[in-house]
């Protein structure tokens, strides 16, 4: 957008033109109380050198992944990002691509956009991707708004509490008016309860929806837990926050997922203070027809070559609103792009690798710091690159104490989880090394980092 000031002169012309005398009178529809009566409050202006150093100074107080040690996770990860991926997406052929509306001037970012698709669809085991949605987060709520679509009457959800809290708010906030019951399902060792979920489950329940690896860390049972919904007429919903797991474990398409959503941050996105990330959304060929979004299709032209085209597009832009399953209106693309190139430099031999040296890392830092004397590991079982450990002293005070170091040691569950109030959530990805875990666990124990 260029930067066009208006002089006083072009101002009184425009206001001249419409009839109008002074600025304020354009807002003469908001009632005086809603208006301030005084300038605002705000310092004399700077100079453009002035506001830069002003600005790069606040720059500089905050605390950057690559300076100090960090143990944060919780749906955004810090991954290694290779330098291909900015070099790539800079091109202006991509970087300024807006909707691909019109197929016969949009092929690159139709194709592009087809192999993110087809990318995600081996991922996850399922037969159909969309064109992404906002983040993780949407796309979970999507995915409940989808079940309870296909399912007709049935108006129940159940989340398991070891879904991403952020995920559980935002579907919380989409089902508000829509008329949609939503049960937490209770945890034990960290996984979702079975014996609480066949309880709760009945004839009005549409989808059971999980997190794969959960919020806490855990690799729930997708077998069985797609076993009971499926026995309840139920689908299974899988929110995959950390989808570098999938490189590890058995995609949740080939333990019986119904619906699989989650968040392709972790696929060459920066952290950017939490966005913007991008949702993927994956189902079975038999809610193709419901699927929100966009979906980007392959077909030949009239002298049988290769092409894409936009084959669904059910969202309130392209047809009646009431008919509408999403009322998301981007599609993401550049950072579906950055997802695509991500997986593509990585192939699945080395999203194997990557995945398992994740693995390794988090389970070295576990068995350290369950070592330690006062601390322990709050959950038994398999567990990815996020572990959750309860501590001997207040959480917020371990924190306050290893900030000093400039070590963010992970995140306090105290706030969503009260049952795990001495818990911290602590995840290690492949940036974190050794020499950062074994200052992690000596600063844990009372030591200098």
């Amino acid at each position: 957008m260029r930067y066009l000031p208006h002089t006083e002169v072009e101002v009184r012309q425009m206001l001249e033109r419409i009839g109008v005398k002074e600025i304020d009178e354009l807002f003469s529809g908001i009632p005086e109380s809603c208006r301030l009566s005084r300038p605002l409050n705000l310092p004399e202006a700077k100079s453009e050198a002035e506001v830069m150093a002003q600005l790069r100074a606040l720059a500089g107080k905050n605390s950057k992944v690559f300076t100090w040690d960090s143990f944060l996770g919780g749906g955004a990860y810090h991954h290694f990002i290779p330098a291909v991926i900015d070099h790539l997406i800079s091109r202006s052929e991509f970087y300024t691509a807006y909707t691909p509306y019109q197929p016969e001037i949009s092929q690159g970012t139709l194709q592009a956009i087809f192999e993110f698709q087809t990318m995600i669809c081996q991922l996850t085991g399922m037969d159909v991707a969309n064109a992404s949605m906002y983040d993780g987060a949407s796309a979970c709520a999507e995915a409940v708004l989808l079940a309870v679509r296909a399912a007709k009457k049935r108006r129940r959800v159940l989340l398991s509490r070891g879904l991403n809290p952020q995920y559980r708010e935002t579907v919380a906030t989409y089902c508000r008016y829509v008329d949609v019951e939503l049960v937490e399902v209770p945890l034990v060792d960290g996984v979702t309860d079975m014996a609480a979920l066949e309880t709760l489950l009945d004839d009005q329940t549409a989808a059971v929806a999980v997190g794969y690896p959960n919020y806490l860390g855990r690799v729930e049972d997708l077998a069985k837990l797609a076993d009971i919904a499926h026995a309840a007429g139920a689908r299974l919903i899988a929110a995959v926050a950390e989808p570098l797991a999938l490189g590890l474990f058995k995609s949740p398409g080939e333990l019986g997922a119904d619906v699989v959503v989650g968040e392709g941050q972790s696929f060459g996105l920066p952290l950017s203070y939490g966005g913007p990330g991008v949702g993927f959304f994956a189902v079975r060929k038999q809610d193709m027809r419901v699927l929100p979004g966009r979906l980007v299709g392959e077909t030949v032209d009239l002298d049988g070559k290769r092409g894409f085209v936009l084959t669904l597009a059910t969202r309130e832009q392209h047809i009646r609103r009431e008919k509408a399953t999403s009322n998301i209106c981007s599609n993401q693309g550049l950072n579906t792009l950055i997802v695509g190139i991500y997986l593509a430099l990585h192939g699945k031999q080395g999203l194997k690798r990557l995945a398992e040296i994740n693995y390794s890392k988090a389970a070295y830092a576990r068995e350290q710091i369950a070592a330690l004397e006062g601390f322990e590991i709050a959950h038994s079982g398999e567990c990815f690159n996020e572990f959750v450990v309860l501590c001997p002293e207040p959480v917020a005070e371990l924190k306050t104490r290893l900030e000093t170091l400039e070590i963010l040691p992970g995140i306090a569950l105290g706030r969503d989880y009260p049952e795990l109030e001495r818990g911290l959530l602590v995840c290690v990805t492949e940036q974190n090394s050794r020499e950062q875990i074994d200052r992690l666990v000596a600063a844990l124990a009372g030591g200098e980092a």
